[in-house]
């Protein structure tokens, strides 16, 4: 599976593909690590997104950690209602930058 990252002005544009599941997991949490030694910022498109497991959640919550830890920033745009309300309900949109 490949994951699109587009190098742009210190950040790194990940598209998310359709499901964020135990399949595509390793893949997103491999291009997300390279993101993160690459970039200031990461922001993470979930246009294409209309599934997200805990396995995904699992993926976005470490990234999340690791990118803080460094001093660095992710950001999430385009996201679906459905995947807006996983993180309403698990009360993740207080943790992650949505735009």
């Amino acid at each position: 599976m490949d994951i699109t990252t587009t190098p742009a002005n210190g950040k790194s544009l990940i598209d998310i593909p359709d499901s964020l599941d135990v399949m595509t997991s390793p893949h997103i949490k491999k291009a997300l690590n390279e993101a993160v030694s690459a970039a200031d910022e990461i922001e993470l498109d979930f246009s294409k997104t209309g599934m997200l497991t805990s396995a995904g959640l699992r993926v976005l919550l470490q990234a999340h950690k690791s990118v803080q830890a460094l001093g660095k920033k992710i950001t999430m745009k385009n996201i679906s209602p459905e995947i807006m309300e996983i993180f309403d309900m698990t009360n993740l949109t207080k943790t992650f930058n949505i735009i």
